[in-house]
């Protein structure tokens, strides 16, 4: 296996608890350098890294192939941009542009250079959201007619010294959590007919919105997609709707917190969620009424960076392509564009 020699361009937030602790347990990639333009201890956790002070020397060390683009949302189309043309291959966290047009410019220029581009969904591999595929997939609610998701907080509170409270773009949540909720709907259903949305600050003294209630409508299915920073009671995370019964999911996902933790996704029993937040399932399978717990597939972070060395070395498809997060861009410009008009928007 020939190592993946990467670079990181930040060591905040994605970089901390994401990118790092999965390339470096990752044999195929070597992770050689982390921008740190004020200390954050990323050489006391990864000694054999050597820090930058820029993203400019970052892109220009010879020995890198691969760049993590993972700065505030505003920079990604500019630091994108930069790494391609300096002839990097490039995973950009989400959300991927702040505009659809840059979205598209980065495609043209990717594939100008021949150089792979792709953005870091990460929750794809969320281990809930792996079991709502498989209860669709195999159709143990029969005919799917509502798909219902929900990313929920409770913080009441507007933290401080962080650009994600401040009113500038990329700061808002559909930037932020709506990005992987219309992501995974999108890998579900596909481009929808239309978008619905109502966004709006329901945190006092909030300056970004922090709430919001997105309606993509298909052939058969409306999809309703949900989150609040005030919601202090948990309700379910995914429900289920078909003609032979209904699919119920709380909790989240335990891999973000075990990685805040500092643990590993190369432990024994990674991603493996606990018995009492299985899903529950109530339907009719062959003139069977079932009622029951439905176990959770284990989650697995670690599989998007397997497939970006499957990809770089091997030619394999990515599973996450740079045209979907266009569209997924689209679908967020119309979200926007419905909250602003109070109308549905079509494509």
């Amino acid at each position: 296996m020939r190592p993946i020699k990467t670079g990181i361009a930040s060591y905040g937030m994605s970089g901390l608890v994401f990118h790092a602790p999965l390339l470096h347990v990752h044999p195929g990639f070597e992770m050689l350098k982390i921008v740190e333009r004020s200390y954050k201890g990323s050489k006391e956790r990864y000694p054999y890294i050597s820090i930058c002070k820029s993203f400019e020397e970052l892109i220009h060390d010879d020995q890198l192939e691969l760049i993590v683009v993972n700065t505030p949302d505003a920079t990604h189309f500019d630091y994108c941009r930069m790494a391609l043309d300096a002839g990097k291959n490039v995973v950009v966290e989400k959300p991927f542009t702040m505009k659809a047009s840059e979205a598209e410019e980065l495609i043209s220029r990717s594939k100008a250079c021949g150089k792979l581009l792709s953005v870091f969904q990460n929750r794809r591999w969320d281990g809930d959201y792996l079991t709502v595929k498989k209860v669709i997939r195999e159709q143990l609610v029969g005919r799917l007619v509502a798909f219902e998701s929900h990313f929920d907080r409770y913080r009441n509170f507007i933290q401080p010294d962080t650009w994600k409270e401040e009113p500038n773009a990329g700061a808002e949540i559909v930037y932020n959590l709506g990005a992987h909720m219309i992501d995974q709907a999108y890998e579900l259903f596909g481009m929808p007919k239309s978008v619905s949305a109502d966004i709006g600050i329901q945190r006092t003294n909030g300056l970004v919105d922090d709430f919001y209630n997105i309606v993509l409508r298909y052939e058969d299915i409306h999809a309703s997609l949900r989150s609040s920073y005030m919601v202090r009671e948990e309700g379910p995370r995914y429900i289920l709707h078909g003609t032979e019964g209904s699919f119920l999911k709380w909790g989240i996902d335990p891999q973000e917190e075990a990685l805040k933790a500092k643990r590993y996704p190369d432990e024994q029993g990674w991603g493996v969620e606990p018995k009492r937040l299985w899903g529950k399932l109530n339907t009719e399978i062959n003139g069977l009424h079932y009622i029951g717990k439905i176990e959770t597939v284990p989650g697995n972070y670690l599989a998007f960076y397997d497939n970006i060395y499957k990809a770089l070395r091997n030619g394999a498809e990515l599973i996450v392509k740079p045209e979907q997060s266009l569209d997924l861009m689209r679908i967020i410009e119309a979200t926007v564009e419905s909250d602003r008009t109070g109308h549905a928007v079509r494509f």
